[in-house]
């Protein structure tokens, strides 16, 4: 998306400098350090808007969801929601804010509880919201399991989960989430659980609800590979930073951080005639998060890493072309 279409849009989330810290105690007692799993994180959303948040495991992808989602309270910085501080919200006002935001989690069959009928599952969130009328239940159960493709209705109502498919599991899962009319979603690497045969239809099943109902998405993912089906803008994630922001299509074709290059290298090539080229990815492991290193913390596995720079300071955020945002001194023009 570029920012003249952004601009036309109202802003819906903005995430100021975040920090989520997790303190680190011996014996529940003794102060140990802190896992800096969020670290300065900034970022806006639009409404309507859908954004992808990539990278691998133990980056801070999870922690930032969650703190999004209202569960981690933030060490520091601000997450504002339509004006709304969230660390500013009382219990009554976070209850509300946690209506506004549909959770679409990563293992259907383990998000699902087994005890418990499709009819049942939809109808909890509506119950606990306050809506008491039961026709009134039965009606959004309908509309909304129609929407997802759950169809005829009447075949899946009664079902519990061990009964259905991994795609309809996760159907189940997205109805869930639309129940109560959210104004933004957060999708846990939606499909990373399915099989490849239904991952392009699940996908497009978010994006034609996001598109009706002009939902925000938030769309967490390791994988690279399936970020063009969905997502308007990429946000790659790095050991609590974000070192790049880009439209999709901008980052895919011209990706600027040498991590995103990394994550393009490690992402499958469909062609199987190239299954047996090895692609050069970065050495070693990303670093603890309860010690990162000084300076860019890309730095001890960057082959292009300046020497007194990149392992002493970190990187400011550049704009190498509009509306793609690098956190890279690769790309730092000095001032004339």
């Amino acid at each position: 998306m570029s920012p003249k279409i952004q601009e036309q849009r109202e802003v819906l989330l903005s995430i100021r400098d975040l920090h989520v810290w997790y303190e680190l105690r011996r014996f529940g007692f003794s102060h140990m350090g802190y896992v800096k799993a969020v670290d300065g994180v900034s970022f806006e959303m639009a409404q309507g808007e859908t954004v992808a948040v990539v990278g691998e495991s133990g980056c801070g992808k999870s922690s930032l969801m969650k703190t999004i989602l209202g569960i981690n309270i933030p060490t520091r910085g601000e997450l504002v929601f339509e004006g709304r501080n969230l660390s500013k919200l009382g219990s009554e006002d976070l209850r509300n804010y946690r209506f506004d935001i549909g959770y679409v989690q990563q293992d259907p069959y383990g998000a699902l509880p087994p005890f418990m009928s499709v009819q049942q599952i939809l109808e909890e969130p509506l119950l606990i919201s306050g809506v008491k009328d039961r026709r009134e239940r039965l009606e959004r159960i309908h509309k909304t399991m129609t929407e997802v493709k759950l169809h005829p209705v009447e075949d899946f109502l009664h079902k519990f989960p061990h009964m259905l498919s991994g795609g309809q599991q996760q159907r189940v899962v997205i109805a869930r989430a639309m129940i109560l009319e959210p104004k933004m979603i957060v999708a846990d690497e939606p499909v990373s659980m399915l099989d490849a045969s239904v991952r392009v239809e699940i996908l497009k099943l978010l994006r034609s609800l996001q598109e009706k109902h002009r939902l925000s998405v938030i769309y967490i993912t390791h994988d690279l590979s399936t970020v063009k089906y969905f997502s308007e803008r990429i946000f790659v994630m790095y050991a609590g930073n974000l070192v790049e922001k880009a439209p999709t299509r901008r980052l895919l074709s011209n990706p600027l951080h040498p991590y995103t290059l990394a994550l393009l290298a490690a992402t499958s090539d469909p062609d199987a005639g190239n299954a047996e080229e090895f692609k050069e990815v970065p050495p070693g492991e990303p670093p603890s998060l309860v010690n990162p290193p000084k300076g860019c913390r890309f730095h001890p596995r960057c082959t292009k890493a300046i020497a007194g720079l990149c392992d002493e300071q970190e990187p400011l955020d550049f704009e190498p072309e509009p509306g793609h945002v690098v956190a890279c001194w690769l790309f730092h023009v000095e001032e004339p």
